[in-house]
Parts: structure tokens; C-alpha cells; sequence
């Protein structure tokens, strides 16, 4: 998944929820598994209304083709995709291959989203993403969709492959494409907007009244056999009404059927449930996906309120994600997933019920208004003609759309689908070999959320007095072991799976959870699912560093079973002086009957278990985490550093580790530019970016907060000469992937001031008066550290190369504040607090130790990483970048210029910060710098 989460880093959007299965097993005689595997993208994003229906395409308007070129890649994807991975001729198959280009991606978004914010000025009368099939898809749906026709110049399509025929021009499938319709009046400012953002464009047509498809090419207009008799179809190689192009094609009738396979029940008989735990603790499935997690960000955009990682140590076992909808509001929306594919194997419509159960058990985590808010996306995978799965899709789909879905009162709007999920292979003796995936539901569910500040997360609380833990059991006792993860490490799948058997419990279950999150009385709450009720208590002893006692005594006769069953439930933590209400409370929902009290919290930092007066399970917290964490240690160890792989396991036998910590040397909530900001005076700051940077949005935001004026600027605007910097106070470079940063952290945005003179004038001019400052975030303090020539004062500042630990990091440091003269960081020296950090080049490189030594001497050390102890961070992760010194931020002599690694306007709000003390109000320490920036401007 490295590039996945490179392409998402590199465009711009938070990674936030996710799951990651492992399955590969020998069921009725046939090889079972995952060797053609699943990626699944999805996301939720804001739309104004106005801009929800595409308008009508008058006659006339431009035709347009926003992006990057065409290329021969692709071709093949939407037929390789239908077929099994190596049925078909290998050609086929490279020819399917697409590029990732997140630059040009960026590019396009940027335009788009000029666009979109003039409001009813909106240039854009109707656009269509280029995806399966490319042009040839694209554009008919565009023009149809407008009620219009088209005529089209094939050859105006942007091209690097000329040598490609009229058919691979049209229908490669080239991505970071779209096709729009512009009104021929707003050409020029789209052109405009186009040549800002540097992204290529180009009107290939005009629409016309006729539902008529006519491309033409004049290559072959000009060529020697222009006067052929086959000239014609050559100059006009799409000749076709739209609705041939478009038309309804044949119903298409499969004669499937169900297939029987024998299958073994699987017996707990003869298990040790210490060999189990650590097992299944083990499976990938259910172990620590901290190796995933940390390489994609999760915190652009600043509007994140719920990432994966939960509570003072940082442990990935959220069970939903939750978004803010502005930088004001505490509304917000949250996203879940939910899936058990190995399911499929033994009851296809029962994997795809637990599917969207599970779905539902994680998004109840966020205060959601109600169940119909919930919104679910279905993600469809079968090997569409293996004998029998046919069949079970056809019952999952019934099961799913047509039953459960209506029960609950919500709907699937939306899905995706490939039903190609086998591999076939040829060995060196010409043996055939499969691999055929199950039936695969992969769901997403989005809603909603009334106020983002309650989401519960699985950290199990110890400041909160005498607590209990309360199960609530949506499998009625039924303790179905089929498809488990316990079954999965002892080598089979059984036959009876864990079902949604009352979709009536399952409601009133998610309104039940709402209604505790809603009065305060849910502490913490964590679904059950792969690894059953033993994950789980795991888990939330994890994120809250402590002990745990549960009796399974009233969860059935077979202890294993009570364990390791995945039957839909959740576990919550509850105040017990609130206890009997609670209790009652469930009753009067109609889930009393699932409901136990199965334990509560301790602190000899144990995990233990007890079945009818026996101890059954006891081992400590640690041993337990380290085994959870062995999996992803291994993969990290692989793939990265293996030395900082090293030290972050090891940290895990810290049993005394304090967590994450905040000491503030100053009130974040004093207001100190309120009487700078009551003047009505908005001093003008640059917010800068280059191609590539994606944390523009949340820089302007903290400087907007604090009573600056902030000002969306391009290079392209400085380079060509529509903005001057003497119009402003301040100046932000904002973090990104500036050039994809091929030529070096920063180094292309640096280039491109060094070599211009009007721009390297700009520049020089700006950093040599009195009265500025600046600020250089990331991509932005590297691209600032690469112009120190220019910049009074920075002469010792270091070059940024690749973190030490190989990889991209993602993750919540804790950094202090020594004594500096930045004047963003005035009456904020010793403090200690979380912060963000999301770089792949974030190692200082100094020339020497002595030029570490007269930076330190000379206090232009701005931020240092630091442990949860205090103590300067030497080691991974609490040093995540490698920089000597922990040094992750700098300043100038007189402090007028100031460069950091790290990114405090992604957490100006508590709420944004993935942990805070719960002292904390609205405005989170992070703000402060920007006040004391206002404050200095005057």
C-alpha cells in the first residue's frame, strides 16, 4: 500500500479509516485466499447546493479536457479487470496498467476548486471525471447528461504518444483526467484560472443540438491518403448518434447454481487459550497496523477530529473516523467500515449482514443524530464464474438490498463492483494452480455528526473513578465461531458463522449507544469483531495502559467460544455510580437480555479472565501488547530502517511510559491580539504555494483566526508579475509535495526563486525589510531553509533530506519550545506539547557538528523533539525524522523569520489534536504562535 498512501500524501487528503485481511486457506478441496488482492479508496467530502445538479450545456459551449495527456497505459484496464489475473494474454494484462501521477491530480483539483468557490460564477457548467473506458466513456456521458451532442477534433486531445492510432488516443485510460463544459464566455477566466494553477487544458470541441457524436481528425485530413476511399472514416473515425454510443445494451441472463460443499465444524475441544490468544494477537488481521497507519497522513487539511490513533500512546484502534465540516463548527461527518469476507466461504448472505453490522457497531462510535443518517457505500468483489459464487452473490445482494438494508432503515446509495477475484497460474512443470477469493463485501458507511467533540474511542479511562465494562451481545449467546480469526490460525473455517439475527437489536442498539454518548455516560466504547470479545478488552487496555478483569461466566458454557466468537456487540466502559441506570436503560430499549456486566478495570496491569470462579486467561498488559505489535514490527523491520523499526518495539516494554503529556508555560486560552483584532485592521499575509502543496487551506485558517488577512498566492503569481510581496506583513510557505519533491526536500520550490530574477527580487526585497516575517511549514521550511542566502540571519540553517527511518511519517510527537527569539513563539519558552509531524524528508543535515553547536549557542533552535518523559528525543519514534539534536524547527537572530518541520496549523484547535488533555477549551495551544504574530505586526 506504499503507494496508495504516496499518492493520497501527495494530493492531499487524510488518510483515516481503513482494514487490512489476510486469508488464505484450503475449504472443500479448492485454494481459497487473496493473491489477487483488494485496495479500496473512498472518502466524504462537502458539497455547496447550488453546485449538486450539472446545468445545462448550451449549444456552443466548450468542450474540455482538463489534465494530463494522453498515454498508451491503460488500454486494457477495463477488460483485464473482468478477468481472472493470468487467464488472459499477458499483453492484455501490462496494457491494464494505469499511472499515478498525484501532481497533476493536484493540479486539476486546484482548478476545480477555484471554480467552484465563485459560487453562481461558477465556469464549470458540467464535469465528468475520466476513469474505465477514458474519452470514449467520458465525454458522450457528459454531452448526454447536458441533453447536447458534440463535435469533437481528436488530434486537439493532449497527447504524448503521438504515435498512437485514433482508438488508443480515444480510449486509453490515462487518469488525472476530466472533460467539461465551459460557457464560450467564461473561456478566458477559465484559461486564467488554468494558467494560475499551471495545469493543462484543452478544448477539444463545442457541443451541438443534435444528440450527434463527431470526431473528427485532421491528421489525417492533411496526410497523402486523404483522397482514399476509405478517407472518410478515417477522417471521421466516430460518425454516431449518442444513443448507440450510450444505448441500453442487452439484458444480460446468467444460468447459475448453487454449489454444496462439505464442511467441517469447527470444535474448541483440546485449544489452549493461552496459545490461542497469542495467536490470534498475532493474525495480521487482527494485529497492530501501526506500519500502515503511520505512512500516510492523517492530519492535512486541518479538519481532522478522529484519526486511527487513539489516547496518550498512540494506539491504532479507533473505531471510526470523524472529519470537523469547518474550521468554526463542531458538526462534522464520520466514516467506518465494516467487513468479514471469510464469511462467504460457509454463508455468503450471513458475511454480507455482518458486513454492514459491523459497519454500523464502528460508525456508532460518532454522535449521529439518527440510524437513517447513515449512509453506506458497497464495495461488490466475486470470482464471477467459479462454480457456485455466482449463486452466493445473488443471495448476499437479496440478503443485503432487499432484506436487511429496509429493516434497518437505511439505504445504499452508491458501490463499486469487480468480479474478477482469481488468480490463475502455470508452474515450471505446467501444473495449473488458483486462487479464488470469496464473495467480498467490503462496506463503507457515512453519516452525519451532530457534534464531533463526543466520539467515543476504545481508551479504557483510569481517571474517572470506579468504572465497570458492560457487553452488549448482538449474537444473543449464540457464540458462532465460523470464519473467525481463531479459526483462521488453526488452520480452517468451520461451518456456522456469527449472522445479523435480529436487525430490530442491531437498531435499537445503535440508538441506545447514542443516547449514553449523548449524557456522558458511555467512557469508552469498542465493537467486537476479528478477534472476538478477547481483541477487544486487548485493545482498549491498550490505548488506556491498564489492567483488565472480565468473567465469561454468564457468556456461556465454553469459555473459547465466549472469547473468540465475532458475533456482532461492543464493550463499554461505564461510571459505576451511573451503573443501574445504564443497566435499566438497555433493558428499556429491548436489549437488556444481551446486555452483561462483565467486568472492570485494575492496576496491576494485567489482563486476566475467569469462567465460572476459574482463572481461564492471565498474563500482563505488555506481553500482550508486544505480541499484538510483533506482526507490524516485522513488516516495518522489512520495509524501513530496520534499526528504528527496532526501537519503536522496544519502547512497548516500558511498562511506565507516562504517554503523551502537555506543559504550557502561557494561558492558550488569553486572547492577547483581541485588542489588535477589535481595531478592525487585517494586516495582509501571503499565504504561498507552489505546484503541490496541499496545506494551504489550514494555514489560511489560523492566520484568519487571529485577525490577519490571508491571501491565496501562487509562484506563478509572483513569477509573473500579479502579485508584489510588499503588500503584505507576513508571508506563509505552506507544506506539500512541491515537484513530488524529486529534485530534493524543497529544492524545486527554491529553484524557482534562486533562478527568476523578478522573483528572487521579490523575495529579497521582503526578507530584507524591518517590518516582515515569515513562516515556513514543511515543504515550506524546507524550500525557506534552501533560500537562506536571501534570508538575514539564516546563514546556519541546515539542508533537510530523508528521515532516517526510510519512510514517510505520520504521527503525534511531542516537541518543547527553547529559549528562541522567533516572535512566534514569545512567552511560550519550556513549554512541552503534542504536534503533529507528516514529512518524508524531515532530517536536519548540517555541514558540521560545529555549525550544530553555534546554532544551539546562538538559541536559533525553535523546536526540539523531546519523549514523553521530557528528555530530548534521540530515539524513533519519539524523534521521528532522525535530526540531530531532536532539532525540528529554527528561527533567524532576530526572529522575524522561523522555519519548522512539524505542523501546528493543522492542530489550532483542541478539537483537531488526535489527543489533548481534557482541559482544554476551543482554542489549543497551537494558536498562540499565530496570536503572538498578529501581536508583533501591531
Amino acid at each position: 500500500p506504499i503507494g496508495g498512501a504516496s499518492f493520497n500524501n501527495e494530493f492531499g487528503r487524510p488518510n483515516l479509516a481503513g482494514y487490512f485481511r489476510t486469508f488464505e486457506e484450503e475449504v472443500a478441496g479448492e485454494v481459497r485466499g487473496y493473491h489477487k488482492p483488494i485496495m479500496v479508496a473512498g472518502g466524504v467530502g462537502n458539497i455547496r447546493a447550488e453546485h449538486v445538479e450539472k446545468r445545462a450545456i448550451p449549444v456552443g459551449a466548450k468542450l474540455i479536457v482538463l489534465g494530463g495527456p494522453s498515454m498508451l497505459i491503460g488500454l486494457g484496464g477495463g477488460a483485464a479487470s473482468s478477468m481472472a489475473t493470468g487467464a488472459s494474454a499477458a499483453d492484455l494484462d501490462f496494457a491494464s496498467v494505469q499511472r499515478s501521477n498525484a501532481e497533476m491530480q493536484r493540479r486539476c483539483q486546484e482548478v476545480i476548486d477555484q471554480c467552484w468557490a465563485l459560487g453562481a460564477e461558477n465556469p464549470i457548467l458540467s464535469i465528468h471525471d475520466v476513469g474505465a473506458g477514458g474519452l470514449a466513456n467520458a465525454m458522450p456521458e457528459l454531452i448526454q447528461g447536458g441533453g447536447r451532442g458534440a463535435q469533437l477534433e481528436l488530434r486537439a486531445i493532449p497527447n504524448d504518444q503521438p504515435g498512437m492510432s485514433p482508438m488508443q488516443v480515444w480510449c486509453n485510460e490515462s487518469q488525472e483526467r476530466y472533460v467539461l463544459a465551459v460557457s464560450p464566455d467564461q473561456l478566458d477566466h477559465f484559461a486564467r484560472v488554468c494558467e494560475r494553477e499551471r495545469c493543462p487544458y484543452a478544448v477539444i470541441g463545442d457541443a451541438t443540438q443534435a444528440p450527434h457524436l463527431l470526431v473528427e481528425d485532421n491528421y489525417f485530413k492533411e496526410s497523402p491518403r486523404a483522397n482514399s476511399p476509405d478517407a472518410e472514416r478515417r477522417t471521421q473515425p466516430i460518425d454516431l448518434d449518442l444513443d448507440v454510443v450510450l444505448g441500453k445494451p442487452p439484458r444480460m441472463t446468467r444460468d447459475v447454481r448453487h454449489v454444496k460443499r462439505k464442511l467441517d465444524a469447527f470444535s474448541t475441544k483440546g485449544i489452549d487459550i493461552r496459545d490461542a490468544a497469542y495467536r490470534v494477537l498475532r493474525l495480521p488481521t487482527v494485529a497492530d497496523k501501526t506500519f500502515l497507519i503511520t505512512i500516510g497522513d492523517r492530519s492535512v487539511g486541518g479538519l481532522v477530529a478522529r484519526d486511527q490513533m487513539v489516547g496518550p500512546w498512540q494506539v491504532p484502534v479507533a473505531d471510526v473516523a470523524v472529519t470537523a465540516s469547518s474550521f468554526q463548527a463542531y458538526t462534522g461527518e464520520a466514516m467506518a467500515m465494516g467487513e468479514r469476507t471469510p464469511l462467504a466461504l460457509i454463508d455468503g448472505p450471513a458475511s454480507g449482514r455482518i458486513a454492514i453490522g459491523e459497519a454500523l457497531t464502528n460508525i456508532a462510535a460518532a454522535r449521529i443524530r439518527a440510524l437513517p443518517d447513515v449512509k453506506l457505500s458497497a464495495n461488490w468483489m466475486a470470482p464471477a464464474g467459479h462454480p457456485g459464487e455466482d449463486a452466493v452473490l445473488y443471495d448476499t445482494v437479496r440478503a443485503v438490498a432487499l432484506e436487511l438494508c429496509p429493516a434497518l432503515g437505511i439505504s445504499i446509495p452508491v458501490g463499486k463492483d469487480s468480479m474478477s477475484m482469481k488468480t490463475v497460474w502455470h508452474d515450471a512443470g505446467n501444473l495449473q494452480h488458483e486462487v479464488t477469493a470469496p464473495v467480498s463485501l467490503v462496506v463503507s458507511a457515512f453519516a452525519s455528526v451532530s457534534d464531533i467533540r463526543k466520539t467515543l474511542t476504545p481508551q479504557l479511562r483510569t481517571d474517572c473513578g470506579e468504572t465497570d465494562l458492560i457487553l452488549v451481545d448482538l449474537g444473543k449467546g449464540k457464540n458462532r465461531l465460523g470464519g473467525s480469526a481463531l479459526a483462521q490460525v488453526y488452520g480452517t473455517v468451520g461451518k456456522e458463522t456469527p449472522d445479523v439475527d435480529d436487525p430490530r437489536a442491531l437498531r435499537l442498539f445503535f440508538h441506545v449507544i447514542q443516547a449514553l454518548n449523548e449524557l456522558g455516560f458511555a467512557l469508552a466504547y469498542h465493537d467486537r469483531s476479528d478477534g472476538g470479545l478477547f481483541a477487544t478488552i486487548c485493545e482498549m487496555a491498550f490505548a488506556g495502559h491498564t489492567g483488565v478483569q472480565v468473567d465469561l461466566s454468564e457468556l456461556g458454557r465454553d469459555p473459547v467460544a465466549a472469547l473468540f466468537s465475532e458475533e456482532l456487540g461492543a464493550v463499554l466502559q461505564v461510571p459505576r455510580a451511573r451503573r443501574e441506570g445504564i443497566v435499566g436503560a438497555l433493558k428499556k430499549a429491548g436489549i437488556g437480555r444481551q446486555s452483561y456486566l462483565i467486568g472492570t478495570l485494575t492496576n496491576d496491569d494485567i489482563i486476566s479472565f475467569h469462567h465460572k470462579g476459574k482463572e481461564v486467561f492471565y498474563d500482563s498488559r505488555t506481553n500482550l501488547h508486544r505480541a499484538w505489535s510483533e506482526t507490524s514490527f516485522h513488516m516495518q523491520r522489512l520495509r524501513d530502517n530496520p534499526k528504528c523499526a527496532q526501537e519503536e518495539h522496544e519502547r512497548l516494554l516500558d511498562m511506565t511510559d507516562p504517554g503523551l503529556t502537555a506543559k504550557l508555560t502561557f494561558d492558550p486560552n488569553d486572547k492577547i491580539a483581541a485588542p489588535f483584532i477589535a481595531r478592525g485592521e487585517r494586516p495582509r499575509v501571503a499565504i504561498l504555494r507552489e505546484q503541490g502543496v496541499n496545506g494551504q487551506l489550514e494555514m489560511a485558517a489560523a492566520f484568519d483566526r487571529v485577525g490577519f488577512s490571508a491571501v491565496d498566492d501562487t509562484m506563478s503569481d509572483i513569477v509573473d508579475g500579479r502579485v508584489a510581496l510588499s503588500g503584505f506583513k507576513g508571508l506563509a510557505a505552506c507544506g506539500g509535495f512541491s515537484y513530488g519533491d524529486v529534485l530534493g526536500a524543497g529544492e524545486g520550490w527554491a529553484k524557482s526563486i534562486l533562478f527568476n530574477s523578478r522573483a528572487r527580487d521579490e523575495f529579497t526585497a521582503f526578507f530584507e525589510r524591518g517590518d516582515s516575517f515569515a513562516l515556513g511549514v514543511c515543504n515550506g521550511c524546507q524550500m525557506m531553509s534552501n533560500l537562506r542566502e536571501l534570508i538575514p540571519g539564516a546563514s546556519l540553517w541546515p539542508h533537510f533530506v530523508r528521515n532516517l527511518s526510510e519512510q514517510y511519517e505520520a504521527r503525534v510527537c511531542r516537541v518543547q519550545i527553547p529559549d528562541n527569539p522567533s516572535l512566534f513563539f514569545r512567552d511560550m519558552t519550556g513549554s512541552m506539547l503534542p504536534i503533529v509531524v507528516a514529512h518524508g524528508e524531515g532530517r536536519a543535515e548540517f555541514r558540521s557538528e560545529e555549525q550544530i553547536q553555534q546554532i544551539i549557542l546562538d538559541k536559533q533552535v525553535a523546536l526540539c523533539f523531546v519523549d514523553n518523559r521530557g528528555e530530548l528525543a534521540r530515539t524513533y519514534p519519539a524523534n521521528p525524522n532522525g535530526s540531530p539534536h531532536g532539532i525540528t524547527g529554527l528561527t533567524t537572530a532576530d526572529g522575524r523569520f522561523t522555519i519548522l518541520m512539524p505542523h501546528p496549523e493543522r492542530v489550532f484547535r483542541t478539537i483537531a489534536n488526535s489527543w489533548h488533555p481534557q482541559e482544554w477549551g476551543e482554542d489549543g495551544p497551537w494558536l498562540r504562535m499565530f496570536r503572538n504574530a498578529r501581536v508583533w505586526v501591531g
